[in-house]
C-alpha cells in the first residue's frame, strides 16, 4: 500500500495460485497415492534426493520412449526436458536458494540427471537387469545394494513405453507399471 493508501500492483495470479494450493490440500491425488505407493514399495527414500531419484527414473523412461517415435516426438522430448529443469529451478527457489546460487546449483542438477541417463542407458539397451540394480541401487537407494525390484520395474516400464505411439503418449501421457507389482513378494 502507498502512502496515499492504494494498494498498487497485487498480484491477482498470485492469490489464485495460493487458493488453489490450500484448496488441493482437501483433495485425494490419485497421483500422490501413486508416487507414495513408488516410494514404499520399490525403496526410493521419501526424501528431497529421493524424490529427485524418482523423477529422473521417469523422465528418463519417457525421454527414451520418445527416441524412437516420429515428429513430433524430439519437440515434445525438448519441451518436456525443458519443463523438468524450470520446474528444479523453481523448487530451489522455493527451497530458498538464492538466485546467484540457484545456477550453479542447475549445473548441478543437470550433471546429475544426464549422469544417470548416461549410467543407464547401457544397461536398458542389453535389458541387463543385474547392471540397472547396481546403477539404481547405487544413485536412487544411495546403497551398495542392487535395487532389484526398482530395476524390474523400470525394465518393464521401458519395455510398455516401447509399444506407445506418438499420438498416444501425446493423448495419455506414458504409463507405469504398478510399483506393488515389482517388490520382492509380488515380483514378475
Amino acid at each position: 500500500m502507498d502512502r496515499d493508501g492504494v494498494t498498487r500492483g497485487f498480484d491477482f495470479d498470485k492469490l489464485r495460485r495460493e487458493k488453489a494450493v490450500i484448496f488441493s490440500l482437501f483433495r485425494k491425488d490419485p497421483r500422490r497415492t501413486l508416487i507414495a505407493g513408488l516410494y514404499a514399495a520399490l525403496g526410493i527414500p521419501d526424501s528431497l534426493e529421493g524424490r529427485f531419484e524418482s523423477l529422473s527414473l521417469h523422465m528418463i523412461l519417457a525421454l527414451r520412449a520418445l527416441r524412437g517415435l516420429p515428429a513430433p516426438a524430439e519437440d515434445v522430448a525438448k519441451d518436456l526436458t525443458d519443463a523438468f529443469f524450470r520446474d528444479m529451478d523453481a523448487s530451489l527457489r522455493e527451497m530458498g536458494v538464492g538466485d546467484t546460487v540457484v545456477p550453479k546449483r542447475m549445473k548441478k542438477v543437470a550433471a546429475a540427471f544426464y549422469g544417470r541417463a548416461q549410467a543407464y542407458d547401457p544397461a536398458f539397451n542389453a535389458k541387463d537387469e543385474a547392471a540397472l540394480a547396481e546403477a539404481l541401487g547405487r544413485n536412487a537407494l544411495g546403497a551398495d545394494a542392487p535395487a532389484l525390484p526398482l530395476a524390474r520395474y523400470a525394465l518393464a516400464a521401458a519395455k510398455d513405453l516401447q509399444a506407445v505411439t506418438i499420438d498416444g503418449l501425446l493423448e495419455s501421457g506414458p504409463a507405469f507399471p504398478a510399483p506393488e507389482a515389482f517388490t520382492e513378494e509380488g515380483s514378475r
